[in-house]
């Protein structure tokens, strides 16, 4: 596999169609998401943390490779700094590192803006996901068992992983 060589950058609106092509390659493989297409731009902004959105891009020709963002798990003030991180990389830029460049990214960002903990669902049959959230000391907490059906009938549980910031008690 030919490494691509890329930069991070934060995530504008421009960068939207790649962001959600890179989605929809996530949810064609079936490991990913429970969604079934991708979202709007304006469906996704609102429901996305307006900061720690960022892209991969190559540097030959800036294309995104890859993404992370924030969602927040709750409405209520306690809950305000506990996010749920999602972070997905497009096929042709799996196993170059750009997982691990986004996650580094993400944390060190999250963690400035006060966030204390993170956290990510993940279907067990999605290891290189596991282990990437395990090199950046994400705990599993547990396995939430048949908590989603597919549209197919098949019930999927979802290893549910957090990461509590070191400057947060």
């Amino acid at each position: 596999m030919t490494s691509i060589p890329f930069y991070l950058d934060t995530m504008v609106s421009a960068d939207y169609a790649s962001v959600s092509a890179i989605f929809e390659q996530g949810i064609a493989g079936g490991n990913a998401t429970y969604d079934l297409a991708a979202a709007t731009w304006e469906d996704w902004d609102v429901k996305h943390v307006s900061v720690c959105r960022w892209v991969a891009k190559s540097q030959q020709d800036h294309r995104v490779l890859g993404w992370a963002a924030l969602s927040p798990v709750s409405s209520r003030v306690v809950f305000r700094g506990v996010a749920e991180l999602s972070i997905y990389l497009a096929n042709e830029a799996k196993g170059m590192g750009i997982g691990d460049a986004l996650m580094a990214k993400i944390v060190e960002d999250s963690e400035s803006k006060g966030f204390w903990m993170l956290q990510s669902g993940i279907f067990p049959e999605n290891v290189a996901s596991l282990r990437l959230h395990e090199k950046h000391e994400f705990r599993t907490v547990g396995i939430r068992e048949r908590i989603g059906q597919m549209p197919s009938g098949e019930w999927r549980d979802i290893v549910l992983m957090e990461r509590r910031s070191k400057n947060v008690g």
